[in-house]
């Protein structure tokens, strides 16, 4: 991971979802249409439906995860990309949070939901509370897109781009901000020496 505070911030986008017939790659495709804007980010795709995520907790589920843990430790920032489920957020998506820790800490978190009156929100703020006990920092201003099913066209495009397009730069600009700044941070003094031992 690069200090260089002229580098581009490296980040980290987990696509949350891995339900048969998830939407998810219909909104992340539209995400990394917003990314390919931006020369201050170089961009890590993480799509759980790719991940093996165990079902137990223990040593054999965590050595399994290794990979995804240090590709979390590798970025500078995340966004996560998050349908909402009953209120909520999926379940492999907290799976797949519980198996990283130290990865987590002083990284910024951005948000793009989806769903329908809702638009994704209820799963966001339960994901801000769990990113708090992960001692990681979330971007107030996210990205949801309500009624998302009826939003894009047949090939993938919103119908109504400016609004989810100006949200989206938005929360990227904030997240930059915070990554640099945190990025720094940790260079010059590392935020576990903060935590008791």
């Amino acid at each position: 991971m690069s200090t260089d505070p002229a580098s581009p911030i490296r980040l980290a986008v987990i696509v949350g979802s891995n339900r048969e017939g998830r939407f998810a790659p219909t909104v992340s495709r539209w995400f990394a249409g917003q990314l390919d804007r931006r020369t201050d980010i170089e961009t890590d795709v993480i799509d759980l439906d790719d991940v093996e995520i165990p079902l137990r907790f223990g040593a054999a589920g965590r050595s399994a995860m290794t990979p995804f843990r240090e590709r979390i430790g590798a970025a500078d920032a995340i966004v996560v990309i998050t349908p909402e489920y009953n209120h909520s957020y999926p379940a492999p998506l907290k799976q797949a949070i519980d198996f990283v820790k130290l990865e987590w800490f002083a990284k910024p978190i951005g948000f793009v939901a989806y769903g329908g009156v809702s638009g994704g929100l209820r799963a966001v703020e339960h994901l801000r509370n769990v990113f708090a006990e992960l001692h990681a920092v979330t971007i107030r201003d996210s990205v949801s897109l309500h009624g998302a099913g009826g939003r894009f066209d047949e090939a993938g495009q919103l119908l109504e781009p400016e609004p989810a397009d100006a949200a989206a730069q938005l929360m990227l600009d904030e997240l930059v901000w915070f990554a640099e700044a945190l990025r720094a941070a940790r260079a010059a003094r590392p935020y576990t020496s903060l935590l008791p031992s």
